[in-house]
């Protein structure tokens, strides 16, 4: 089930197939350096089932991103709801990717983020989207950037899932991007 398309991509439902490319997100370490990663193929496992029930069951998640010409996945982006109170109160949703290292600095992620904006104001009406990286995750904050989003330094907060063994990462810087100024800036354009 494709759920938006850009020129260069597809966001979709994960499929069995995609479950190496999932795995690889979730551990490889060149792309969980700002994250925690999975720690076994199963809780891995684990994980790509609920991302893909939750897509089954609300229609919003984070979708596998597949390049179009071809439908292989190669990486996820999209929106969900956080769970973050009390730092982000209840009903955020946040915008949220990772992609293959092979396929980084090539404007996948900027392509595809901009679509799921679109897709949360305009399907869902959702008001506000928010992102957070780890201050210091300059590739995923320069993404945050180009789609719109404005930094809000008062809403930085240490990330309570992160163990006291992990210092590096926290804390976390938070994004913001409101319907009306992603309407305005459609306007601009």
């Amino acid at each position: 089930m494709t759920l938006a398309e850009t020129e260069r991509l597809r966001l979709r439902n994960w499929e069995d197939r995609d479950r190496d490319v999932f795995f690889d997100l979730v551990a490889d370490p060149a792309i969980t350096r700002y994250l925690l990663p999975c720690t076994s193929r199963e809780e891995a496992d684990e994980r790509f089932a609920r991302m893909r029930d939750q897509i089954r069951e609300s229609g919003y998640g984070f979708y596998a991103l597949a390049l179009k010409d071809c439908d292989s996945a190669i990486g996820w982006c999209g929106i969900a709801p956080t769970d973050l109170e009390p730092y982000l109160p209840a009903g955020t949703v946040e915008i949220g990717w990772r992609l293959l290292v092979a396929c980084q600095g090539q404007g996948y992620m900027t392509e595809a983020a901009k679509a799921c904006l679109r897709m949360g104001f305009e399907r869902f009406s959702l008001e506000e989207i928010v992102a957070f990286t780890v201050t210091g995750n300059r590739r995923s904050e320069a993404v945050m950037q180009r789609i719109g989003m404005q930094r809000d330094p008062q809403a930085d907060f240490d990330h309570p899932r992160v163990p006291v063994s992990r210092p590096d990462l926290n804390p976390h810087c938070v994004y913001r991007l409101s319907k009306e100024i992603h309407e305005s800036h459609l306007l601009d354009a």
